[in-house]
């Protein structure tokens, strides 16, 4: 191993203590050369935040000045921000989409971003000053996508009523950062590299090669647990619990009657001794095996342990694969046991990690303990991965971002303030139209998204940003409404199918637009009052295929002393053989035929319209061969004359019809049946109905067996 290779000086700035170490690069890795800590005289930071600079600084001076003593003058230092400053934010943003045929996959990344942005409104809101853009987005997950408040993998090419996504954003505030320099300026240093606590652990004990998998990576410190989750090959979410070692130091406080430093130090000793000696705050000694020490303060093990595992599966959504514990409070004991159940993982899947399992490290003299993971991941991650800010320009506006991960156009207009929901073009206005007196709403064309520059050339929210890129973001083009035409309505218009003249058309229906015929491509207006039906009728057909109606002409006459109006022309209608007139209904499969060259109106014509029967007939059997025997209805007069059902009927001729008896009796037969009686002077006969003997007035029904017979005398 090559010697006096490039020697690093890292500080975590912890919230009860403060650790600096120096690392030296060498070419197989790391070489980590010595360590110093210190405590905080005094409360001076809370939850990650520095409260008092001058207070930190002055621990920070003393850490430097002791490491200096043994390694000389330091003016650089590696930093991490703490994780438990992290702030997360859980926010759902949904948008109305029944105006709009379908989901675009442009579309998603904005409306991920509108949740993201939603997330930081909501933690500037908990803030005095209230301003988002005082916070950092260092990453976000999909919790999940919805399409009608139903979960959905997908909304790509989806349409419904509204279209959600349901995000967890993490944010670093900015003041977290600032404080964090004008400290170590204060302890006259200067920042070298900076990166997050949670970053620095995973990139030393979780490489990106391992990162597709789901884990757990937890950092138990003195105030609090702070956590990270990779998976599909990233860090997908930050978290913290504000509950750490802490509440076990004072739970034996508590029950032992100890200070607390004196607690820390029972804690510390419950990993290494079965038996413990505690001299409390009164000077009684006594003397305690593991369980009796361990007994009183399970139950606050097991609520740190549920607590943390609640925060995973908050962020995670689920149980991970594996989970790693670093950092002094994860060598509280039963924490594997407890999370492994809390967690329902078998417990080989928890595991509290040291220093040595950091790869190419080399260390002397050192207890390998997890409380050292996040100092040395500080110096490497710093060095192997710097946080820097990123200047850039947002519609001229100067930025700086904080590069924690792959910067984007989306994240650049994030940090700007710009309402990223406000940027996307608004849909037309839709037209509402009455079709078959249903209200109908058609939507106007979608609003178009904001127009994107980077460098004065096309861009995308996903596309990457370096240093000094100039990024320009106009509102997009509103939508317009909807110019659409009556076919734009009907997925497939109902047809009317008919024969004409022995000729089969398939009859379109009829369109009405505000109560005028109108055609399939006519333009349509809000309010427009449409309709769209079959005939109803054979001149509607007419009128729709563009045919001449055939001319009429009415004629008058007087039948049984009433008023009738009877309809003629050249032209007569049929449906299905029977008498019609261009008013009449029609439907599919009506056999309709247009007769020609008939002009006058006879008698029949009359007795048709009015649907009378000129005839009865009877079918009988006579002598075993059939007959069929006729006798008329009714008698017709015109004008008091006997009129034939041929004649002509004129304007106001009187028309009269009267009922005939019909009825049918046995000696009507001979009328029809060819019967020889030369031959029968002198023989008897016998006339025989059904086989019994009958009159000549008895009457027919129909279907009767007559049979005359001779006999000799």
């Amino acid at each position: 191993m090559k010697t006096g290779g490039e020697k690093l000086f890292a500080l975590d700035i912890g919230t009860r203590s403060i650790t600096g170490l120096i690392l030296k690069q060498t070419d197989e890795g790391y070489e980590l050369l010595d360590i110093e800590t210190r405590e905080h005289r005094e409360r001076s930071m809370m939850d990650g935040q520095i409260h008092n600079i001058v207070a930190v600084a002055s621990v920070i001076q003393e850490v430097k000045e002791n490491l200096e003593e043994r390694h000389g003058k330091l003016q650089k230092v590696c930093a991490a921000a703490a994780g438990r400053s992290l702030k997360t934010q859980r926010a759902k943003m949904e948008i109305d989409i029944a105006l709009q045929a379908s989901m675009a996959e442009k579309e998603i990344v904005p409306l991920e971003l509108g949740a993201v942005q939603k997330a930081q409104h909501i933690l500037a809101s908990e803030t005095p000053e209230g301003q988002s853009f005082h916070y950092h987005c260092v990453g976000y997950s999909v919790v999940a996508y919805y399409l009608d408040d139903e979960e959905i993998g997908s909304l790509v090419d989806q349409s419904g009523e509204t279209a959600s996504v349901d995000v967890i954003a993490t944010f670093l505030p900015k003041v977290v950062v600032e404080s964090l320099l004008n400290a170590l300026q204060r302890a006259d240093l200067v920042l070298e590299a900076l990166t997050l606590e949670p970053i620095a652990a995973i990139n030393v004990l979780i490489p990106p090669s391992v990162r597709r998998l789901n884990v757990a990576l937890v950092d138990i410190g003195a105030g609090t647990s702070d956590i990270a989750i990779t998976d599909v090959g990233t860090v997908t979410a930050y978290g913290m619990v504000p509950v750490a070692g802490d509440e076990v130091t004072e739970s034996l406080s508590d029950h032992f009657l100890l200070d607390f430093p004196d607690a820390e130090k029972v804690k510390k000793e419950l990993t290494t001794k079965k038996e413990i000696n505690i001299i409390d705050i009164l000077g009684m000694e006594t003397t305690h095996s593991y369980e009796e020490v361990l007994q009183p303060i399970r139950s606050v093990i097991q609520q740190l342990a549920s607590e943390i595992s609640s925060e995973i599966i908050t962020l995670n959504g689920k149980p991970p694969k594996a989970v790693m514990l670093v950092g002094g409070g994860s060598m509280t004991p039963e924490i594997v046991k407890h999370l492994s159940e809390a967690l329902d993982l078998p417990e080989n899947r928890v595991a509290v990690r040291g220093i040595d399992a950091i790869k190419n490290l080399i260390y002397h003299q050192t207890e390998p303990g997890p409380e050292l993971v996040t100092p040395v991941g500080i110096a490497i991650a710093a060095k192997e991965h710097p946080v820097e800010y990123i200047p850039v320009k947002v519609n001229e506006k100067s930025l700086r971002l904080f590069d924690v991960k792959t910067l984007s156009v989306g994240d650049a207009i994030l940090a700007s303030g710009l309402s990223i929901p406000k940027l996307h073009g608004k849909p037309g206005p839709a037209t509402v139209v009455t079709l078959n007196k249903q209200l109908v709403t058609v939507p106007g064309t979608r609003g178009e998204p904001p127009v994107l520059l980077k460098n004065k050339k096309a861009a995308d929210f996903k596309d990457s940003i370096s240093s000094n890129d100039e990024i320009r973001a106009e509102k997009g083009t509103d939508g317009s409404p909807v110019n659409a035409t009556f076919k734009d309505l009907i997925d497939e218009f109902p047809c009317l199918q008919v024969t004409i003249n022995q000729k089969n058309y398939s009859i379109p229906p009829l369109l009405r637009k505000n109560g005028s015929i109108t055609n399939s491509n006519t333009k349509i207006k809000d309010r427009d009052v449409l309709e769209c039906q079959v005939p109803a009728s054979i001149i509607e057909i007419w009128e729709i295929m563009g045919w001449t109606v055939p001319s009429c002409k009415e004629r008058t006459l007087y039948l049984n002393n009433k008023t009738v109006s009877s309809m003629t022309s050249q032209q007569m209608l049929t449906i299905n053989g029977e008498p019609a007139n261009m008013n009449h209904p029609v439907y599919s499969g009506d056999d309709i035929r247009l007769h020609t060259g008939k002009e006058d109106i006879t008698v029949k014509d009359i007795l048709q319209q009015e649907n009378i029967q000129t005839s009865s007939f009877v079918h009988v059997t006579f002598n075993d061969k059939p007959v069929l025997m006729e006798k008329q209805n009714v008698r017709v007069t015109i004008n008091e004359e006997n009129a034939d059902i041929h004649d002509v009927i004129h304007d106001l001729d009187e028309v009269k019809i009267i009922p005939l008896s019909a009825s049918f009796i046995v000696q009507d037969v001979f009328n029809y049946a060819d019967v020889d009686i030369s031959k029968t002077t002198f023989q008897k006969w016998t006339l025989l109905k059904d086989g019994e003997p009958a009159a000549f007035s008895d009457e027919l029904a129909g279907g009767e067996h007559i049979e005359l017979k001779f006999v000799h005398a």
